[in-house]
């Protein structure tokens, strides 16, 4: 068995992993060899559930790819087709690898999750895979990638909803574009106090109900309290700090929202909807088993009890168990109701036209304490969070405190639970970026009482999870842009192009110029953990730094500054408007596939949506953009970066 490479008798990779996939030698992002302690390597296998690497005895699964000879298996061995047709398995003509005779998988089975059933019984996963993603036909094209929360309109109730989406993608499509990028928006546990940022979810199947446009659902102008309520939410947008500054207020926009949907619910909840009973029939038990967790959890509340589930009594911390199963008849109707929301999103975002435009942003993990890990324990590891070994933008590590999955109990699973997620982010979007692509090859482990630089990188199973979002992106028909930034191992990038995933490139880490950027790319200048064009040419990300606690070098951002002279053919004097729209005339120039400008940057923003290695420090994943979302018609900036944008791209309409 592999793991991203062979293993020999021993147990021990030829790529230094040991029986487990722990790598037992890697170089951190200076370049500095490092070794994992003993300590280290024992936290990691206890964390997978082992107390040595060769107590794995776990069945993996076997992944072949469509169109080649599949394995060998025992006679007596039954292929069990994932739509339930049974395959007869025969012998080839000619010697076989073994003494006797044995049946071969045949080359022609269709791509999927299929099982191999043994005489004895035993079921291995067999994945059938196209071998690479798919490359859609209309390529090149030109879009925006936008934080949706910070993307508010005039009537948004304090944060970017699907409405304010709705209107996004109408703005850049009437301007020639094809593909508006997207934050997470993975759904939280339902608590009086969302997290801030989307990249550490409760779940990433399901999707955020404070999204929803709640003046656009359903009933709501029948309240008789419509109006007080839409006058309250549509202020919580002029909330401030102590500081003074606009910022994001997660809990009362999530309070008021909720308020709004309770009464509509509570109004229209003895209603059929056709749409709405073939939205809950084709969720079946995956969406069922999220409303019964939404409503152990006010449950809970109710108790004065926390909201996750490793806080719950311990009856309740398994789904299958009888106290879930209890609470799920006793309360029914929450149960509905928590499904509800997710129709609602589905409806928006449908109506949004995100089918045919959003490219979703797939997190690199879930919360410890929420419902994918309640769900899928059994394959999680416990102690261990995932993380970032030291490298020259976080010279102390990162620790994301999210858990892993284990990767042999991932593979007996058939992938079962990373296949789900990634289906699920690919529902009503043109495409998906996978956020730290380079966690579909390894992670890094973080053992609990260990920091960043104890940690030990822990692979999965050769190629695996690429096949699966191969499988997946290919029934989707949807492009795939891997976020190869960082710490990239050598060929990675190669494994990533042969297998159809877009590279990122960005103005700021480049050394090239765009116009020699490779075409299997998505191009940009900048993501939502890096400064806006205006933060740097105003110097504002620099004070916003300083004012964080963070080191800054001596250079200061000279480094992004004269890639942006570079790019705009100007000196300092340059007008922030002309150094915006020159710099992504370049981008849109570059022979890249997709070329995104970020609305921060249409729309002038200072400040960065997201500081690395801070929490309080900065208002990460809370600061708003400066324009409202349906004031970008007539915008001077962003109608001049749409223009240049869509002349590189020879799109204009």
């Amino acid at each position: 068995m592999g793991h991203d490479g062979s293993v020999n008798d021993e147990g021990t990779g030829t790529d230094g992993t040991d029986g487990a996939g722990v790598v037992l030698s890697h170089l951190d992002g200076f370049g500095r060899p490092c070794r994992p302690s003993d300590r280290t390597i024992e936290a990691v296998h206890r964390a997978m559930g082992l107390d040595r690497p060769d107590d794995l005895t776990a069945t993996a699964s076997i992944v072949m790819i469509t169109g080649e000879q599949g394995p060998e298996v025992s006679s007596g061995t039954e292929l069990h087709l994932e739509d339930g047709t049974t395959v007869s398995l025969v012998c080839t003509a000619g010697p076989t690898r073994s003494p006797e005779r044995r049946p071969i998988v045949p080359p022609d089975i269709p791509i999927g999750y299929h099982q191999l059933i043994g005489p004895n019984g035993t079921a291995r996963p067999l994945l059938v895979s196209p071998g690479r993603c798919p490359l859609p036909v209309d390529l090149p094209i030109w879009g925006v990638t936008a934080q949706l929360y910070a993307a508010r309109g005039s009537r948004s109730w304090g944060i970017g909803d699907l409405g304010d989406l709705a209107t996004l993608n109408g703005w850049v499509t009437r301007r020639g574009g094809a593909v508006v990028g997207l934050n997470p928006l993975h759904a939280p546990t339902p608590s009086p106090r969302p997290p801030d940022s989307p990249y550490s979810p409760s779940t990433r199947l399901w999707r955020d109900p404070s999204s929803i446009d709640v003046e656009a659902v359903p009933g709501f102008t029948a309240l008789t309290d419509a109006e007080d309520l839409r006058r309250h939410g549509r202020s919580l947008g002029d909330r401030r700090d102590r500081a003074g500054r606009l910022l994001i207020d997660r809990g009362a926009v999530w309070a008021a929202k909720r308020a709004a949907l309770e009464s509509v619910w509570h109004q229209e909840r003895g209603r059929s909807d056709p749409d709405l009973e073939r939205f809950l029939r084709d969720g079946g038990t995956d969406l069922h088993l999220w409303g019964t967790y939404c409503a152990v959890a006010e449950l809970m509340q109710e108790r004065g009890l926390s909201p996750r589930w490793t806080d719950w009594p311990v009856e309740f911390r398994r789904p299958d168990s009888t106290a879930v199963s209890a609470t799920a008849a006793d309360r029914a109707d929450r149960v509905r109701f928590w499904c509800w929301l997710q129709w609602l999103i589905d409806r928006q975002l449908t109506a949004a036209g995100s089918d045919h435009v959003v490219l979703n942003d797939l997190a690199v993990g879930f919360a410890s304490d929420g419902f994918d890990a309640w769900r899928w324990q059994d394959v999680t590891a416990t102690g261990v969070r995932i993380g970032a070994p030291p490298d020259p933008l976080g010279p102390d590590g990162q620790d994301w405190g999210l858990p892993p999955f284990v990767p042999w109990k991932l593979s007996a699973a058939g992938y079962r639970p990373f296949a789900e997620t990634v289906r699920a982010v690919l529902t009503r979007a043109r495409g998906l970026r996978v956020d730290h692509v380079m966690g579909l090859f390894r992670l890094f482990w973080l053992p609990e009482g260990l920091d960043a630089h104890q940690g030990a990188y822990v692979r999965f199973h050769r190629h695996d999870l690429l096949h699966v979002l191969a499988i997946e992106s290919t029934r989707a028909g949807a492009v795939v842009v891997g976020e190869d930034l960082g710490t990239v191992e050598p060929g990675i990038r190669d494994v990533l192009g042969e297998a159809g995933v877009l590279s990122t490139r960005l103005l700021w880490f480049e050394e090239q110029p765009p116009s020699q950027w490779p075409a299997q790319a998505m191009a940009a200048v900048t993501t939502h953990d890096l400064p806006t064009v205006a933060g740097v040419w105003s110097g504002v990300d620099l004070d916003d730094r300083r004012a964080a606690g963070l080191a800054v070098p001596p250079e200061g951002d000279e480094g992004f500054r004269h890639r942006l002279r570079v790019a705009a053919s100007c000196d300092d004097r340059a007008r922030l408007d002309d150094v915006v729209v020159s710099a992504y005339r370049q981008i849109a120039a570059s022979p890249c596939q997709i070329a995104t400008a970020a609305l921060d940057d249409l729309t002038g923003a200072v400040h960065r949506p997201n500081i690395p290695g801070t929490i309080d420090e900065h208002p990460d994943w809370r600061i708003p953009l400066p324009v409202p979302v349906d004031q970008l018609e007539g915008h001077p900036l962003a109608e001049q970066v749409a223009v240049a944008m869509a002349d590189g791209r020879s799109l204009r309409p």
